[in-house]
């Protein structure tokens, strides 16, 4: 069995896979890591293999701890990949990005593919039908919108994100809702017509935390696939657990 670990900026997520099939996630704050990740060890007692993916912060402690128990990969841009990365400083792409391209290479090979992943930020990467990932964007995430309208305005309340079809506003917080849904939502559709323009033949994949607030309301055709990350960590751990 392999286990998964994502660390985020906020929430590690913890994953178990027997071979490709997702048996169990589970997510925690960071400070409940090692009581979780004992958890696992006593549901799961034959997890051998362990893959880190951290985007966030994570102590040397931690690592060695997960080190201590398992064979262990800890992702990176010299990490074996099953893509060729075109990206012009490998060194600074984020592991996430790396495992979300991983799992569009390997479920949807010889595929045009867009990967929206919504979370903290939003990202967007392409992978060419040659299996050349030629880079993305980064914009803000949904709920560093609403954070960025409270802290950088003296008035404006901090919201929780709220799907609304209205596009017109009669109150201050209905207007926020609007502005930043509707903002996030034409930002989309917007990436996806301009690489529709270039690649007809496209494949759209949206997923990450807050794919699910607008999956239905987005103009395109379009696979939601909230643990393709998931996938992807551990594709890359199947493919280099000889190195561990």
């Amino acid at each position: 069995m392999n286990l998964i670990i994502d660390i985020g900026n906020t929430l590690v997520k913890l994953a178990v896979f027997d071979d490709e099939i997702l048996i169990f996630k589970k997510s925690c704050v960071k400070v409940d890591f090692i009581s979780t990740l004992e958890e696992f060890s006593n549901t799961y007692p034959k997890i051998n293999d362990v893959i880190i993916s951290s985007v966030g912060d994570f102590s040397e402690k931690e690592i060695l701890f997960v080190q201590k128990k398992y064979r262990t990969i800890i992702l990176n841009h010299q990490t074996k990949i099953p893509f060729i990365n075109q990206y012009k400083t490998p060194e600074t792409l984020g592991v996430d990005r790396i495992a979300l391209v991983s799992s569009a290479a390997i479920q949807y090979p010889k595929k045009n593919i867009l990967i929206i992943d919504v979370g903290s930020c939003i990202t967007y990467d392409f992978l060419n039908a040659k299996n050349e990932y030629l880079g993305g964007s980064i914009s803000p995430g949904i709920d560093l919108r609403y954070q960025a309208l409270h802290n950088y305005t003296d008035k404006l309340p901090l919201l929780k994100s709220k799907i609304t079809k209205k596009t017109l506003g009669n109150t201050t917080k209905s207007s926020i809702h609007i502005g930043v849904i509707h903002g996030v939502l034409n930002e989309i559709d917007g990436f996806i017509t301009a690489y529709k323009l270039k690649y007809k033949e496209l494949t759209i994949i949206l997923t990450g935390g807050g794919a699910h607030y607008l999956v239905d309301s987005l103009k395109n055709d379009i696979f939601a696939n909230s643990n393709f990350l998931l996938e992807g960590l551990n594709y890359i751990l199947q493919n280099n657990k000889t190195q561990c």
